[in-house]
């Protein structure tokens, strides 16, 4: 194959990354990429390549070496534009030098948004024993984060007496393939030959395709064209070159001709970051709150009472009991009409019942007639919990908590490969860093200047971790780095390890900006039993000083800071050996989920009590089991919890409303919680939903592109497509614009999806109109386009 031959053929693969069969937004759009590189690029590069090389026709050969050379080293089998392949004798480096540091962090995805990480997945026919067992793909809807999630397969049809074909999917709330019943089904149909055997060779070959990372370069113009100059210079000055005018002209249509190249991959590239910032649409909110919210926000007034009655006379309330039965909130027994009790004075709402969580996904009709009677809504919810990847829900609600947040406190991936964890835990170094690098600098923005960010961390990627920390919030902005004693009694085959038995993780602890801010500072007593505690029930004491402590608890109903006395107290240092993990220790506890990454309360409660006071806010991005907003909620602060995995419907929205309901596990008896509570949750739009959704221009008019253009490298292509504004609609004869976002989703929250937007909180909900803190009222019957421009086209 010659030279030029090649690199047209391999032009094509490099642009679009490696063919992926299935379902996905990303597929669709790499789809329309490839027509358009049919249509209109590879022409129009062909005839501006045969007019540059007419002069000289020796160059040809040389020239396709060159530009195939150049860009297969920056293309990725999915089509991310990175250092790739950058071999060392070919001395290709980045500038990584700086004038103001003498060290700093270098590696491979540092200019891109990492994305996620899936497999690609191709139709295959695997043959075992003369048999056929074809994996068909062509239906499979990707990932569209990196939640983890069994590939399961379901049986199709029989094509012949040897050939069976089995569909390919990804599994939807843990749901499994079940070999046993999959091979019944198909010997039903005859098929004698299979079994369990030969289905599993035929599966493990099938499973051994490529698994690979997407990402998507922060600014591919800048980057090709900044590594092109490297290249050319590099390539000019190898050597011993002669140097006369024809050979300055060839080069310079080298150059010409990549630069071509990289304006037209750019404007895909750009496109999909516009579509990964896009600010997302929230869906399918709902809230939960205790009746004593209602009760008490109303005065314990007939208003109150009225409101309850609604809920407990609603044709949905039955779900509403066997929601509670199957979370163990009420008794066997449990009767509805023993929540409101009636005295002299009236109708009252029962003690015993007071913190019984309503969940408004049961109550959609009344839900506004709920909240309506919270004159400061967005102050008087406790928290917000939202299903969402972590990068889009920070970049999404950065505007309303642009640096509102106290506190972060988050458990990422460790990066060990532990197969038991719920989420993806096995990345390319370079893929981990990049990943902590995109969300980390979000969150140092939702931070306030006072704030706090704790990060818990293990060896694997410790010394990565602090390096990308000092970069974003500064050397000078290290405070501490805490040594966790995870347990000393160790068993199991971690004990029989041939090394020193690993028993600690790292929790680095950084603030926003240097600003002498002092912790809540904490004390632990010497002696336990002098206060009456054991090492189970103690609490840390908090206090400026020896002579001023005290500890945080509830005393009817009412959060307060009672003062202590008691002699023989210490400081608490940053080697922290009082709190056992649940995975190094056989340490009794009572609030274990079998979530293979949960912390202990305690350890949350002594980071949010010694870096927060009551009321502010506390972030955590990599939610996991949800500790951090129990913890939170119990000690009375606001919270914001992110989380991707099914687990979200399956244990952490049960578990806050088990909270909520006044469950004891944990710290709850040391700080006397009893209950109550009032949070929303919702679902976000993802990336992948966009992409979609989105509406782009039929291919088929490319091709009168080039009469309409003279340039079709660099033209915005996606100019006159709708993306998703197809939800508008022109009302001449008014002159207005009509607004459906039921064409795009049917479960729109409009007033925290613009909330998110401008950066202001919620006020007041009413049936027809949201306001907002600054009193600014927005319709939402007629909305003004404008307001949510930015969801709908970029």
């Amino acid at each position: 194959m010659n030279k030029e031959k090649k690199f047209y053929e391999s032009l094509k693969d490099i642009f679009i990354g490696e063919k992926i069969q299935g379902k996905s937004g990303f597929i669709n759009l790499m789809k329309i990429k490839s027509k358009y590189f049919e249509n209109i690029i590879l022409p129009n590069l062909q005839k501006d390549i045969d007019n540059a090389l007419k002069p000289f026709p020796e160059f040809r050969e040389e020239l396709f070496d060159k530009l195939y050379t150049f860009f297969n080293r920056y293309f990725s089998e999915t089509g991310s534009i990175y250092f790739k392949y950058t071999p060392i004798h070919q001395n290709i480096y980045e500038k990584v030098y700086t004038n103001d540091k003498d060290v700093i962090l270098f590696w491979k995805t540092y200019p891109l948004y990492y994305v996620k990480t899936d497999r690609i997945f191709k139709n295959m026919d695997v043959e075992i024993e003369g048999k056929k067992i074809i994996f068909d793909v062509s239906g499979l809807e990707y990932k569209k984060s990196n939640e983890k999630r069994e590939v399961i397969y379901e049986f199709s049809e029989s094509r012949d007496e040897k050939t069976i074909v089995l569909n390919v999917q990804y599994s939807e709330k843990g749901k499994k393939t079940k070999l046993n019943e999959l091979i019944k089904e198909i010997k039903r149909l005859g098929i004698e030959w299979i079994n369990e055997e030969i289905i599993e060779k035929a599966i493990n070959i099938f499973e051994k395709q490529n698994e690979v990372d997407y990402f998507i370069n922060k600014n591919a113009r800048k980057f090709l064209n900044e590594q092109l100059e490297i290249w050319m210079y590099q390539y000019i000055f190898s050597g011993d070159n002669e140097w006369n005018e024809i050979r300055i002209k060839q080069l310079q249509i080298l150059r010409d001709i990549a630069r071509k190249i990289i304006d037209f991959i750019s404007q895909f590239e750009d496109e999909l970051v516009k579509i990964w910032n896009k600010p997302k649409f929230v869906l399918n909110s709902n809230y939960v709150i205790t009746l004593d919210r209602i009760y008490k926000r109303c005065n314990a007034s007939s208003k109150g009472i009225d409101i309850i009655e609604k809920i407990i006379n609603h044709e949905n309330f039955k779900e509403q009991i066997e929601e509670w039965n199957r979370l163990g909130i009420v008794k066997e027994g449990f009767n509805k009409s023993d929540i409101i009790e009636i005295t002299l004075e009236g109708k009252r709402l029962r003690k015993e019942y007071q913190y019984l969580p309503i969940d408004t996904r049961y109550f959609k009709d009344i839900e506004i007639e709920i909240i309506e009677i919270f004159d400061d809504l967005d102050k008087e919810i406790d928290g917000w919990l939202i299903k969402s990847e972590n990068y889009q829900a920070l970049n999404t609600i950065l505007p309303k908590f642009k640096e509102k947040v106290n506190l972060i406190y988050i458990d990422p991936p460790y990066n060990t490969g532990n197969d038991e964890f719920l989420y993806k835990d096995k990345y390319k170094h370079s893929s981990w860093l990049t990943l902590m690098e995109n969300r980390l600098s979000l969150a140092k923005e939702i931070l306030n200047d006072l704030g706090y960010i704790y990060i818990n961390i293990d060896w694997n990627e410790s010394h990565f971790l602090k390096l990308i920390l000092d970069t974003i919030f500064g050397e000078e902005n290290f405070q501490r780095e805490i040594i966790w004693n995870t347990g000393e009694n160790i068993s199991g085959f971690k004990s029989t390890a041939p090394n020193w038995i690993r028993q600690h993780d790292t929790i680095f602890f950084y603030t926003k900006t240097n600003n002498g801010r002092i912790l809540n500072k904490l004390w632990i007593p010497i002696n336990l039993e002098e206060f009456g505690w054991t090492a189970k029930s103690k609490i840390d004491i908090l206090g400026e000083n020896k002579s001023d402590l005290y500890i945080e608890k509830w005393i009817n109903e009412n959060f307060i800071r009672e003062k202590i006395n008691i002699k023989d107290v210490k400081a608490l240092g940053d080697i922290w050996n009082d709190i056992y993990s649940f995975q190094y220790s056989f340490a009794a506890n009572d609030e274990g989920l079998s979530f293979n990454t949960q912390k202990p309360q305690d350890l949350i409660r002594r980071i949010i009590q010694s870096s927060t006071n009551p009321k502010d806010i506390i972030l955590d991005f990599f939610l996991g089991s949800g500790t951090t907003c129990v913890v939170a909620q119990k000690l009375n602060r606001k919270w914001i919890g992110i989380e991707m995995g099914d687990h979200f419907e399956t244990l952490i929205l049960p578990r806050m409303k088990k909270v909520l309901a006044g469950e004891q596990s944990g710290i709850s008896k040391k700080i006397n919680w009893q209950g109550g509570g009032f949070f929303k949750y919702y679902y976000l739009e993802q990336y992948e939903d966009t992409l979609k959704r989105v509406k782009y221009e039929d291919s088929d008019n490319f091709n009168n592109f080039s009469d309409l253009y003279d340039n079709p490298y660099n033209y915005y292509i996606f100019f006159k497509d709708l993306k998703l504004i197809e939800s508008l609609e022109i009302d001449y004869k008014n002159n207005k614009v009509n607004i459906d976002l039921s064409k795009i989703y049917n479960n729109i929250d409009l007033p925290e999806s613009i909330s998110n937007i401008i950066g202001k909180w919620i006020k007041k909900i009413k049936k027809n109109f949201v306001e907002f803190e600054d009193g600014k009222c927005i319709s939402l019957k007629e909305l003004d386009y404008k307001l949510i421009k930015n969801l709908i086209w970029w």
